[in-house]
Protein backbone atom coordinates (compact mmCIF):
# COMPACT_ATOMS: atom_id res chain seq x y z
CA UNK A 1 0.00 0.00 0.00
CA UNK A 2 2.87 2.29 0.89
CA UNK A 3 4.65 1.27 -2.42
CA UNK A 4 1.34 2.56 -4.14
CA UNK A 5 0.91 5.96 -2.54
CA UNK A 6 5.12 6.30 -3.40
CA UNK A 7 4.23 5.26 -7.16
CA UNK A 8 1.22 7.67 -7.33
CA UNK A 9 2.52 10.96 -5.76
CA UNK A 10 5.75 10.46 -8.13
CA UNK A 11 3.94 10.17 -11.02
CA UNK A 12 2.02 12.79 -10.04
CA UNK A 13 4.84 15.32 -9.42
CA UNK A 14 6.55 14.47 -13.19
CA UNK A 15 3.24 15.02 -14.85
CA UNK A 16 3.10 18.58 -12.86
CA UNK A 17 6.74 19.42 -13.77
CA UNK A 18 6.29 18.66 -17.54
CA UNK A 19 3.45 21.29 -18.06
CA UNK A 20 4.55 24.38 -19.35
CA UNK A 21 3.77 28.09 -17.66
CA UNK A 22 0.06 29.67 -19.32
CA UNK A 23 2.38 33.03 -19.61
CA UNK A 24 5.24 31.45 -21.37
CA UNK A 25 2.67 29.35 -23.52
CA UNK A 26 0.88 32.72 -24.61
CA UNK A 27 4.35 34.69 -25.51
CA UNK A 28 5.46 31.53 -27.62
CA UNK A 29 2.12 31.45 -29.84
CA UNK A 30 2.36 35.34 -30.13
CA UNK A 31 5.63 35.63 -31.55
CA UNK A 32 5.99 35.94 -35.24
CA UNK A 33 8.07 33.89 -37.51
CA UNK A 34 11.01 35.30 -39.32
CA UNK A 35 10.02 36.36 -42.73
CA UNK A 36 12.88 34.75 -45.03
CA UNK A 37 13.65 37.02 -48.41
CA UNK A 38 12.45 34.95 -51.29
CA UNK A 39 14.36 35.75 -54.28
CA UNK A 40 13.63 34.59 -57.55
CA UNK A 41 16.26 32.43 -59.71
CA UNK A 42 17.75 34.56 -62.55
CA UNK A 43 19.55 32.17 -65.50
CA UNK A 44 22.73 33.91 -66.46
CA UNK A 45 22.75 34.90 -70.01
CA UNK A 46 25.07 31.22 -71.02
CA UNK A 47 22.48 29.31 -68.60
CA UNK A 48 19.21 30.54 -71.35
CA UNK A 49 21.55 30.05 -74.13
CA UNK A 50 22.18 26.68 -73.03
CA UNK A 51 18.47 26.13 -72.96
CA UNK A 52 17.54 27.65 -76.36
CA UNK A 53 20.64 25.40 -78.01
CA UNK A 54 19.08 22.36 -76.14
CA UNK A 55 15.47 23.22 -77.55
CA UNK A 56 16.76 24.12 -80.87
CA UNK A 57 19.05 20.80 -81.08
CA UNK A 58 15.20 18.85 -80.04
CA UNK A 59 13.73 20.37 -82.91
CA UNK A 60 16.90 19.45 -84.93
CA UNK A 61 16.72 15.79 -84.04
CA UNK A 62 13.44 15.32 -85.13
CA UNK A 63 14.23 17.00 -88.39
CA UNK A 64 17.03 14.68 -89.23
CA UNK A 65 15.62 11.71 -87.88
CA UNK A 66 12.21 12.25 -90.02
CA UNK A 67 15.01 13.27 -92.90
CA UNK A 68 13.20 16.60 -93.18
CA UNK A 69 15.36 20.14 -94.77
CA UNK A 70 17.48 21.27 -91.92
CA UNK A 71 17.79 24.78 -92.70
CA UNK A 72 19.66 27.48 -91.48
CA UNK A 73 22.70 27.55 -88.96
CA UNK A 74 21.23 29.33 -85.90
CA UNK A 75 23.41 32.80 -85.57
CA UNK A 76 22.78 32.67 -81.57
CA UNK A 77 24.81 29.91 -81.01
CA UNK A 78 27.91 32.38 -81.57
CA UNK A 79 26.68 33.84 -78.79
CA UNK A 80 28.68 31.22 -76.91
CA UNK A 81 31.48 32.95 -76.50
CA UNK A 82 30.43 36.24 -75.40
CA UNK A 83 27.39 34.98 -72.67
CA UNK A 84 28.28 35.62 -69.32
CA UNK A 85 28.48 32.52 -67.47
CA UNK A 86 26.98 31.70 -63.76
CA UNK A 87 30.48 31.40 -62.28
CA UNK A 88 32.75 33.63 -64.25
CA UNK A 89 35.52 31.48 -63.35
CA UNK A 90 34.40 28.33 -65.99
CA UNK A 91 35.40 30.81 -69.05
CA UNK A 92 39.04 29.52 -69.11
CA UNK A 93 41.19 27.98 -72.04
CA UNK A 94 38.77 24.23 -71.43
CA UNK A 95 35.68 25.79 -72.26
CA UNK A 96 36.77 28.51 -75.01
CA UNK A 97 38.14 25.08 -76.70
CA UNK A 98 35.04 23.19 -75.85
CA UNK A 99 32.63 26.25 -77.59
CA UNK A 100 34.87 26.23 -79.99
CA UNK A 101 34.51 22.35 -80.89
CA UNK A 102 30.65 22.44 -80.19
CA UNK A 103 30.12 25.35 -83.10
CA UNK A 104 32.44 23.48 -85.72
CA UNK A 105 30.29 20.41 -84.82
CA UNK A 106 26.90 22.61 -85.54
CA UNK A 107 28.03 24.11 -88.20
CA UNK A 108 29.31 20.62 -90.22
CA UNK A 109 25.42 19.74 -89.52
CA UNK A 110 24.04 22.66 -91.67
CA UNK A 111 27.01 22.60 -94.21
CA UNK A 112 27.78 18.63 -94.81
CA UNK A 113 23.96 17.61 -94.59
CA UNK A 114 24.36 14.40 -95.86
CA UNK A 115 26.20 13.72 -92.65
CA UNK A 116 23.87 15.64 -90.54
CA UNK A 117 23.47 12.64 -88.35
CA UNK A 118 26.66 11.85 -87.40
CA UNK A 119 27.95 15.94 -87.18
CA UNK A 120 24.95 16.14 -84.69
CA UNK A 121 25.93 13.32 -82.63
CA UNK A 122 28.99 14.95 -82.58
CA UNK A 123 27.88 18.22 -81.14
CA UNK A 124 26.07 16.78 -78.66
CA UNK A 125 29.09 14.07 -77.24
CA UNK A 126 31.38 18.17 -77.32
CA UNK A 127 28.14 19.00 -74.92
CA UNK A 128 28.78 15.77 -73.22
CA UNK A 129 33.02 16.57 -72.83
CA UNK A 130 32.43 20.03 -71.99
CA UNK A 131 29.67 19.51 -69.17
CA UNK A 132 31.81 16.52 -67.92
CA UNK A 133 34.73 19.01 -67.07
CA UNK A 134 32.59 22.09 -66.17
CA UNK A 135 28.99 21.21 -64.73
CA UNK A 136 28.05 17.52 -64.84
CA UNK A 137 24.21 18.18 -63.99
CA UNK A 138 22.81 18.39 -67.44
CA UNK A 139 24.73 15.72 -68.77
CA UNK A 140 21.64 12.65 -68.68
CA UNK A 141 19.26 15.41 -70.28
CA UNK A 142 22.08 15.99 -73.05
CA UNK A 143 22.65 12.70 -73.59
CA UNK A 144 19.40 12.51 -74.63
CA UNK A 145 19.80 14.25 -77.69
CA UNK A 146 21.92 11.44 -79.44
CA UNK A 147 20.29 10.00 -82.68
CA UNK A 148 20.25 6.35 -82.34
Amino acid sequence: MVLTIIVFVTGCTKKEAAKPEPEKEAAAKCTKPQKKEFKMYEMSQMAALMEQMYVDNQRLKERISNGDTIGAFPKHILNIHTSALTDEDDNDAFFKEQAAKFIKAQQLIYSDSANAKQHFNDAVSSCVQCHEGKCEGPIPRIKKLYIK
